[in-house]
């Protein structure tokens, strides 16, 4: 295989028709005769459903269509199936569907779904994760255990929703120890809205007895397989095709609204269009969940930390979605970044009376680094170690046990903090500002890791010399699909990356993939489409021996040919080598595949876990400098420097302006954005007006250094680079704000009368009583929950 001439800038392809507004997203899709569709959703956070009735709602002008949960009989769910598409008999959240309308316009549609007459009797509602664990609340769910179980392994009981757990080593008998000081911390984080500019749309068909779903998602085969479960019939009947996405985050890594426009198309016999409202995506969006950590270390006074506990409580909402499977995510993050001599640790997905929460950029990773390097903080300053000091003493490096138990491979973190202290020592800032604000500068390491998970791809050559990939990859704004993926064909085959045409996702088209997110589309769909161009560049090059009358371990593919080694100008174009394989033989075509090595916890360590162990462990560095105005709280972020773990960087500048706006997308999250749920059950956040985005006067120039050849499996050594860069974000500010003040940062976002708390000793340390007694034999049970069913 030609090595990759692969690394270098390529411009996205995409950049020209995004800029000029040309480039057509699923809410730009229209078809002949399509209806509109509006959905009725619940306006109080528990209830039973007396009366729904639509009979009036169908009378209505315009109105083909009204859909209830009568006509969607299954549940979906990641590891229990327990959430159906419209409420039945049981209203869980406020917001929660109740009926589907179709109509000739959507003012019609609206206007049906105001003459569903509905009656509800309110039912208690648990608004937090405290009230959802006392020991006398009601249960969100009831049935619980009527719910189907889709992975065994996971804890469950009441209004725990799912425990996973990992315990390796003598925990009790490292904190017993005489000569270690034990350091407990305790965090709170609140929940964070995607708010991708293209909200979630649709357009279903359905056509000789087949739908047809055109949808903004990161998921098309997730999209196809749940939507056959809800509505209780073959997932073949179901093909699924993907515009461009106008954004994603992980907002759309799960079914959304596709179900609701099948049911509406099957029942009318026409095309129907749904699309959010952006009110609907701020108050139902599957937010960054609420979370609370409770974390200890047993450390020696030398800096070794011989044995850690913590719960990590995660607010699911009503349902358990995707939290089931990130209550995997604390064991890979909050247990990483440094090496542990035993460690116990207990993730909770809760129920309560909330929209339900979901994937958002590196998951639980971003609030449980934040509380590992203010924990790691805290831990330095009890046993009187610079935090530098300590972090180089005990990051992960070559043959060390993660918290699973499995081993490392290659010194990678040592060396990156060194590569940041250069930067930093380079920058060297004042230490104090002339203008009265406090100064502050803290450097975090994370970890994070590549969810491989199975793809397929196709590549086909075509007879003028081009190439076409055809895979079930997303473009979601990354720019993964127009630039690693056709740099890793293009190199292989020896033509222009312009030149390798990239098939939009098709169900029907392309092999099955997990989906766009996790930092795994240039790994494992990259892989597979390596190995599909492999296929095809050993056709061509039988096809070339016979015409250049060469042995095809004598030829090389370069510039759109094929050559003899050595012998520049030898040979034939390669176009010229397609055209007479496919009069001879047949269109030229290669298949590839790609899945995880499976890499193995240590035995007995992990339960309740969907990935024991990581195949592919990405680190980062960052150092973050602020200022902190002690009048108004307001924290300025002054610079900002980052070292990332790449593997290979096959296009550097991609994956610079993947970190410049990852950073900017967690600074959002480390000072300004947070949703909060009302009395009422409500988001109070309901637009832009009432929910602070960073805005273009908050963008910091981001100093990036790409830290190259740590191992990976991936094809050419590479790593995911999309997802990490907003990992240590929450961290490093945090951590720079409690050195600037000299206060605990036990929370975030740090909004301005947050921080005045601080300053004026307002704030008092976090106490979380629900979790206060959560360690020894009841960590790795479900906690506080009798057997009410």
């Amino acid at each position: 295989m030609a090595d990759v001439s692969a690394t270098m800038d390529l411009r996205r392809r995409d950049a020209s028709d995004k800029l000029r507004g040309r480039t057509r997203y699923t809410i730009d899709r229209y078809l002949p005769g399509m209806l509109h569709a509006a959905v009725l959703r619940a306006s109080v956070p528990a209830g039973r459903i007396v009366r729904l009735d639509t009979a009036r709602a169908t009378r209505m002008p315009g109105v083909h269509a009204v859909v209830t949960a009568a006509d969607a009989p299954g549940k979906i769910g990641i590891g229990i199936a327990d959430h159906p598409l419209f409420a039945r008999d049981v209203i869980r959240y406020d917001g929660e569907p109740l009926a589907a309308v179709a109509a000739g316009t959507l003012a019609q549609a609206q206007a049906a779904l105001a003459a569903i007459e509905v009656e509800i009797a309110p039912l208690p509602a648990l608004l937090t994760m405290a009230e959802a664990l006392a020991p006398e609340a009601p249960l969100v769910h009831p049935d619980w255990r009527e719910h189907e179980i889709l992975l065994e392994g996971g804890a469950r009981a009441g209004n725990v929703a799912w425990e996973a757990t990992v315990v390796r080593g003598d925990v009790d008998g490292a904190f017993a120890r005489t000569d270690v000081e034990i350091v407990e911390s305790t965090f709170r984080v609140g929940r964070q809205n995607h708010v991708a500019f293209e909200p979630r749309a649709v357009v279903a068909d359905y056509e000789d007895g087949r739908f047809h779903i055109e949808t903004s998602t990161q998921v098309p085969w997730t999209v196809r397989n749940a939507t056959a479960r809800l509505l209780g019939i073959a997932p073949s009947q179901v093909r699924v095709t993907v515009p461009p996405v106008g954004g994603g985050f992980g907002l759309k890594f799960d079914l959304a609204i596709e179900p609701f426009a099948a049911l509406l198309a099957r029942a009318s016999g026409r095309p129907v269009r749904l699309v959010n409202s952006r009110e609907e995506e701020m108050l139902t969006c599957l937010f960054r969940e609420n979370a609370e950590i409770r974390i200890r270390s047993a450390v020696t006074r030398e800096g070794e930390i011989v044995g850690r506990e913590a719960v990590v409580l995660m607010d699911c909402g009503a349902y358990g979605g995707e939290q089931i499977f990130l209550t995997t995510m604390t064991a890979h993050t909050l247990g990483g970044n440094y090496r542990l001599g035993s460690v116990r640790l207990v993730s909770r997905a809760v129920y309560t009376n909330t929209a339900p929460n979901g994937a958002f950029r590196c998951c639980n990773g971003v609030y449980n680094t934040f509380a590992l390097e203010r924990h790691t903080d805290e831990i330095a300053e009890r046993i009187g170690m610079d935090p530098l000091a300590f972090r180089r003493r005990n990051v992960l490096g070559d043959g060390d046990l993660g918290a699973t138990g499995q081993v490392f491979e290659g010194d990678v973190l040592g060396p990156m903090l060194h590569r940041m202290d250069t930067l930093r020592d380079a920058a060297a800032p004042p230490r104090a500002l002339a203008d009265g604000r406090l100064y502050g500068r803290a450097t975090t390491v994370g970890t994070w890791f590549v969810f491989v998970g199975p793809s397929a791809a196709t590549v086909n050559m075509n007879a003028d010399g081009t190439a076409t990939l055809v895979t079930s990859g997303v473009e979601i704004g990354s720019g993964s699909m127009m630039q690693s993926l056709p740099q890793i064909v293009a190199s292989t085959l020896g033509i222009p990356p312009e030149t390798v045409i990239v098939r939009a996702a098709d169900t029907d088209a392309a092999g099955y993939d997990v989906g766009v997110g996790g930092g795994r589309t240039t790994v494992s769909l990259g892989a597979a489409s390596l190995s599909a161009a492999q296929e095809v560049r050993t056709k061509l090059l039988k096809v070339a021996s016979d015409l250049i009358e060469a042995a095809p371990d004598d030829l090389v593919m370069r510039e759109g040919r094929i050559e003899i080694a050595g012998a520049p100008g030898s040979g034939r174009t390669i176009a010229e080598v397609a055209a007479r394989a496919q009069a001879q033989i047949g269109p030229i075509s290669g298949t590839g595949a790609f899945t995880g090595a499976g890499v193995q916890a240590m035995p007995g360590c992990v339960a309740g876990h969907f990935i024991g162990a990581i195949d592919i462990p990405i680190f980062a560095v960052h150092d973050c400098e602020v200022a902190v105005d002690p009048e108004t709280g307001h924290v300025e972020v002054l610079a900002y420097r980052v070292v990332q773990d790449v593997g290979r960087a096959l296009n550097p500048r991609a994956i610079q302006g993947q970190i410049q706006g990852g950073v900017v997308q967690g600074l959002g999250y480390a000072l300004h954005e947070e949703v909060t749920i009302g009395a009422n059950g409500r988001v109070c956040q309901n637009g832009f007006e009432t929910y602070r985005v960073p805005l273009a006067q908050d963008v910091v120039p981001v100093e990036i250094s790409l830290y190259e050849g740590a191992p990976s499996i991936g094809p050419l050594g590479t790593k995911g680079a999309g997802e990490v860069p907003i990992l240590n974000v929450g961290a490093a500010v945090a951590c720079a704000v409690a050195n600037a003040t000299g206060k605990r940062v036990q929370e975030l976002p740090l909004t301005p009368p947050r921080v005045l708390e601080l300053l004026l000793d307002r704030k008092q340390d976090i106490a979380l009583p629900h979790i206060a007694a959560a360690w020894a034999d009841n960590l790795v049970r479900p906690h506080n929950q009798p057997d009410r069913s």
